[in-house]
């Protein structure tokens, strides 16, 4: 059996996080999972700020973390669309790796900050997303983004930005 891999994302908002994650997930053997979904459902009308995110996810990672450990270690690999910005969720996902046992991928989408706005703008308007986020929430997030360093341990796959959009 082909061992399980965690794939993982590392983007600001905007930068196309789920987008990959769901072209990573049409793959054979493979369960996405998340976040945004699971935040919606579970607290609706919860999610305001900053810190309403942090207390919601780190509940949300630790219901979800035996589940997604034992999900990898039956060969299946997931997709863990949960943003992998900050050293301390990337800390949490590293837990899932050792505890599984599984490969992994942390894919990094390197998108000008002016483009994940646009992209931002246009979500908000189309309705779709089950979150708006304001330009203020967009700097207060991304005033904590910290893209992976070497010393973290991840294999990292850059996806740069291209005129094209990609």
């Amino acid at each position: 059996m082909p061992k399980a891999t965690l794939h993982l994302v590392c983007g600001k908002i905007g930068a196309g996080k789920s987008t990959r994650c769901a072209r990573l997930a049409a793959e054979p053997e493979t369960l996405l999972v998340s976040e945004d979904h699971w935040m919606a459902h579970l607290y609706p009308g919860e999610l305001n700020d900053l810190a309403d995110y942090v207390r919601l996810s780190a509940r949300l990672r630790a219901v979800m973390t035996s589940h997604i450990v034992d999900v990898l270690k039956t060969g299946l690999s997931v997709v863990l669309d949960f943003p992998a910005n900050t050293p301390g969720q990337r800390t949490w996902m590293r837990e899932l790796i050792d505890a599984s046992g599984a490969a992994h991928q942390l894919h990094l989408l390197e998108v000008p900050d002016a483009v994940c706005k646009a992209r931002l703008h246009a979500r908000n308007a189309s309705g779709e997303h089950p979150f708006e986020t304001s330009d203020e929430q967009f700097d207060l997030f991304t005033a904590r983004f910290a893209p992976p360093t070497a010393d973290e341990g991840f294999e990292v796959i850059p996806h740069p930005y291209d005129e094209a959009g990609r």
